[in-house]
């Protein structure tokens, strides 16, 4: 099953504030913030929302298609990205503009500060996504990602337009969505992402209630943080996975990315959505226990015992045979 992921491609700068946001805010002066806090410790690191997800589905073995615009200094990323499993032959390259950064400062309780530059990703409305289908092969699915909001509109429509089954995932960008364009990227999809502000933010953007967009959607699969991810369709009861524990959370930033890598991956080997979400979830940890996107590894052993640990014996042995290929 070949999966196309649209969205950005970045470099992550990653800051780690040893205090509490929360403890420098005044609520009497919230209309006028002057802040500047002194980070200990800085991490240079590949990212991006599709980088991230097609490099952890590379890591399962899926080869997926990443459709995405980069900068004039995307070779060495570009490079690693291809010794990882991904085809990277859809990437526009800017010619002028660098790669998108991603400027985020973690407080001591894991909430996050963040800045984001657009970059080449200014260009992503240029691409054309029917003509990459027309040259790589039909995908099976189409993840649309955060991204330029033009770029995302376009890819939505083309995958529509093609028959191609589409995954939601506006993160990021919902806030910059007016209603006409929240209601275009959700409508339709067959799978839909967001975490639980996001999908309170999306309720307010489109106008919908969380029936109407149930309605209007596969299914929609919500990340809770540490209380897993519900997994909702309409008329059916909502389904809710636990997280994989673990006690050594090393930073948040691409815990999300890891997750849908994962699910996705679980929906090519023709998996339920519940088993695909536990594979999501041991995905998601694995991340958050190292600082940076793209910096985990997979080792099969250890993801089939995370998975009994957590899910059950039947759990880990139906994920067995898919995982055993990780090495």
């Amino acid at each position: 099953m070949c999966i196309a992921v649209t969205g950005s491609i970045a470099t992550d700068h990653l800051m780690v504030f040893p205090g509490r946001f929360a403890e420098q805010l005044i609520k009497e002066q919230l209309e006028r913030v002057s802040l500047s806090f002194l980070a200990d410790r800085l991490e240079v690191h590949r990212g991006g929302v599709a980088a991230n997800i097609t490099f952890g589905l590379g890591l399962l073995g899926l080869h997926p298609v990443l459709v995405g615009a980069a900068g004039l200094d995307f070779a060495e990323y570009g490079a690693w990205l291809r010794a990882n499993g991904v085809d990277t032959s859809a990437v526009r390259v800017s010619d002028t503009l660098h790669t998108a950064r991603f400027v985020c400062t973690t407080d001591q309780d894991q909430n996050q500060i963040a800045t984001f530059y657009a970059g080449a990703m200014a260009e992503a409305p240029r691409i054309d996504l029917a003509g990459i289908i027309a040259r790589t092969g039909r995908p099976a699915l189409v993840l649309v990602g955060a991204d330029d909001p033009a770029a995302m509109l376009r890819h939505t429509a083309a995958a529509h337009s093609l028959g191609v089954p589409v995954a939601a995932d506006p993160s990021q960008q919902l806030a910059r969505l007016d209603r006409e364009q929240a209601r275009q990227l959700a409508d339709r999809a067959r799978w839909l992402f967001t975490n639980e502000y996001e999908a309170a933010l999306l309720v307010e953007r489109t106008g919908w209630s969380e029936l109407e967009i149930l309605g209007r959607v596969g299914t929609w699969i919500t990340t809770l943080g540490a209380d897993g991810v519900s997994l909702a369709r309409s008329g059916e009861p909502r389904l809710l996975i636990p997280a994989v524990p673990t006690d050594k959370i090393a930073d948040p930033t691409g815990a999300g990315d890891a997750f849908r890598a994962g699910f996705l991956a679980g929906l090519s080997w023709k998996l339920l959505p519940e088993q695909a979400a536990q594979l999501g979830c041991v995905l998601a940890t694995t991340v958050l226990e190292s600082v940076g996107t793209q910096e985990y590894k997979l080792l099969a052993a250890d993801l089939i015992a995370r998975i009994d640990q957590t899910y059950g014996n039947d759990a880990a042995r139906a994920l067995e045979p898919q995982l055993a290929r990780v090495s």
